[in-house]
């Protein structure tokens, strides 16, 4: 991309994005309002059809009309940042560097200010077996190969209000159908997804939909499974896990979900055992929510933990973001946070080694009068 310098084209509008980006996205919205994401009505048997037409439903919209606008921008900034990043996710490329890309396309887009907008969470970049939570720790020389599957998961937050959304990244044509799944099992979780669905229906039919493939890799046939102990969730403000869970399998938990609640729909297809654990080293930590004050005795933990009160609150975060901000020789304190229960890891969650896991996710607001695909966009 060195060749294509930054020229800032102007357009009838005025400014138009960069290449790579770097035009902050509210200049490029001059009124401040961003677009809609996909709408769906409500379809389900318990009829919510008359919810489109109510003018109470629709006044209580109104009054969301920020909230709403927030987590739109949040949305567009994810669709950009994933457009310039798939120009440079190619085989060849160091993990590391195609992170740093992506986050700094993010801070630039987004405007990073404090914990009012930036990043919400580490860039997720698993390969192959690992299906989630892995991202480079600083001096990581891992390269991207055209044989890996890469699940590439990033966040962006405005006022805390959060866009999770991954899709997977893979080069060679023999794990088409594998991806497919994954596709297909979340569209299908959207499209059942709902108020007051219930969280086992959704589970139920994502699995249908999951396993109703099989793929052929290097000669070999593998029924494709859903990693029954990953989950999608729901997302509140600066919380990226809010206590529901949209399981991927049947036999789920019969909660509903509600109206104007905001879930992240994600969906894992394996050809492994269909069932992950905690392995490799750690990068992805997060401070607990609901954590009180607890005293802490080593002066060191103390103080890091006043970093990550500042930096990152309670969005998650990962070693090369504190690296990033200058603070090093941390881990005996951030171990202590572990322990103390103030901090929780996230170590990356892997299936059997030789698998392949695919990954697709959105975010989906359940509004008053119908759903709203907020990360859709032309790609996925």
């Amino acid at each position: 991309a060195g060749a294509k310098k930054k020229k800032k084209k102007k357009k009838k509008g005025g400014l138009k994005q960069t290449d790579p980006p770097t035009v902050p996205l509210h200049k490029l919205f001059p009124g401040g309002v961003f677009p809609e994401g996909q709408l769906m009505d409500y379809t389900h048997a318990n009829d919510n059809l008359w919810r489109t037409t109510s003018e109470e439903k629709r006044e209580r919209e109104r009054l969301e009309a920020d909230i709403y606008n927030d987590v739109r921008q949040a949305a567009e900034v994810h669709r950009e940042v994933r457009k310039y990043v798939n120009t440079i996710a190619k085989p060849g490329i160091l993990m590391s560097d195609l992170c740093e890309k992506l986050e700094n396309t993010t801070r630039a887009l987004v405007e990073e200010r404090g914990l009012e907008a930036g990043i919400a969470f580490p860039t997720g970049c698993s390969l192959d077996h690992v299906a989630a939570h892995w991202t480079p720790n600083s001096g990581d020389k891992t390269v991207l190969q055209h044989n890996n599957v890469m699940k590439l998961d990033f966040g962006v937050q405005v006022n805390g209000r959060i866009i999770d959304s991954a899709y997977t990244v893979h080069f060679d044509p023999k794990y088409d159908k594998l991806v497919e799944a994954a596709n297909e099992a979340t569209e299908t979780g959207i499209r059942e997804a709902g108020i007051d669905v219930r969280l086992c229906d959704v589970g139920e039919a994502i699995q249908e939909t999951m396993e109703s493939y099989e793929v052929e890799i290097d000669g070999k046939t593998y029924p494709v499974k859903c990693c029954r102990n990953l989950t999608g969730h729901s997302i509140a403000p600066y919380q990226i896990h809010a206590g529901k869970s949209v399981p991927i399998v049947k036999g789920g938990e019969a909660t509903r979900m509600e109206e104007g609640e905001f879930y992240a729909v994600e969906t894992f297809g394996s050809t492994g055992r269909g069932y992950v654990r905690e392995d490799l080293e750690c990068s992805h930590y997060m401070k607990n929510f609901d954590v009180g004050h607890v005293p802490l005795r080593l002066p060191r933990a103390k103080q890091l933990l006043g970093v990550i009160d500042r930096n990152f609150g309670t969005l998650a975060f990962c070693r090369r973001y504190l690296d990033r901000i200058g603070e090093s020789r941390y881990l005996m304190a951030l171990k202590n946070l572990c322990d103390m229960g103030i901090v929780q890891p996230y170590p990356p969650l892997c299936d059997v080694k030789g698998s392949y896991v695919a990954q697709m996710e959105h975010t989906i607001l359940l509004r008053p009068t119908r759903k709203e695909v907020l990360s859709r966009g032309d790609d996925y």
